[in-house]
């Protein structure tokens, strides 16, 4: 949050609408055009309006124009402002998930959907692994590095997701997590434990299944990127790997099966998943 002068919110990097996110766009242009015309209705000019809530006169044309997701504590003043009696509130549920990056909203509806799940990954773990430390501290080596704000969506979207782990029935989870993820102490020591402390608790789930794979088990079609499988309830199915079909989600069963062996292939190079935890508890002794 960046204040000027007079003490009034100003406008900050990590809140405007992605361009690209047209569904996104048109729920966050309908939200600024209906504080517009309560706005003046209520016969408040923009400054006027900005200053009784505590925002820029600039920063309150963007939201209105669609341009800037508000905060949730923006249209609560707004609302208390205007005396919409709970209208405008009311409108944090629909820009809720407009805060979030598509793809990452896009992700968390698909695993939300998703009765298994298969994951390999050769180089950092999971989203749904991992510990709000871990998390961050990840997020934080990005070039060129998140604003304060882009990263607190960032890992509360990835916080978010791991909600499918209550989920009932729950979801069959399998996770093959090359052996450098779970040595690498993202975060330094104290993150460490409680990631590899997390895996402990996590790989008990009786629907959960965490494997490792050796780092001298070279001989694997998983060294050109991270494979992830998604099964729903219908039979249907996407996947997608970072060498091939361009990075791009891919659901055509003729893909779906290459992704799927190479999986299987993986998942029966690592260690099971009795040797894997007594090996992550390992590593914990030794961090």
């Amino acid at each position: 949050m960046s204040v000027d002068a007079e003490g009034t919110e100003t406008d900050e990097p990590g809140w405007e609408v992605d361009p690209d996110d047209e569904s996104g766009a048109a729920v966050v242009a309908t939200v600024g055009r209906q504080l517009r015309l309560r706005r003046e209705a209520a016969g408040m000019r923009a400054a006027e309006f900005g200053q009784a809530i505590g925002y820029g006169e600039d920063l309150v044309y963007k939201v209105e124009s669609g341009t800037r997701i508000p905060r949730e504590e923006y249209l609560d003043k707004a609302d208390k402002v205007l005396r919409a009696e709970g209208m405008i509130s009311a409108m944090k549920q629909d820009v809720a998930e407009v805060r979030y990056p598509k793809k990452v909203r896009d992700l968390a509806k698909m695993e939300a959907k998703a009765v298994e799940l298969l994951s390999y990954g050769n180089h950092n773990l999971h989203g749904l692994l991992q510990t709000e430390a871990h998390a961050r501290a990840l997020l934080g080596t990005r070039r060129p590095a998140y604003s304060q704000d882009e990263l607190e969506r960032m890992l509360s979207a990835r916080l978010t997701r791991q909600s499918i782990f209550e989920r009932s029935p729950a979801p069959d989870l399998s996770f093959v997590l090359e052996e450098v993820t779970v040595r690498r102490r993202i975060g330094g020591r104290s993150a460490a434990r409680q990631q590899l402390q997390n895996l402990l608790e996590v790989g008990k789930l009786r629907n959960v299944e965490i494997q490792v794979m050796p780092t001298d088990r070279w001989d694997h079609p998983g060294t050109g990127g991270k494979i992830q499988v998604l099964k729903f309830p219908d039979g249907s199915a996407v996947g997608r790997t970072d060498d091939e079909y361009g990075g791009r989600p891919v659901s055509d069963p003729r893909y779906l099966r290459i992704l799927e062996l190479r999986h299987g292939i993986i998942r029966a190079g690592a260690l099971t998943p009795q040797e894997s935890q007594a090996f992550i508890e390992r590593v914990l002794g030794e961090t």
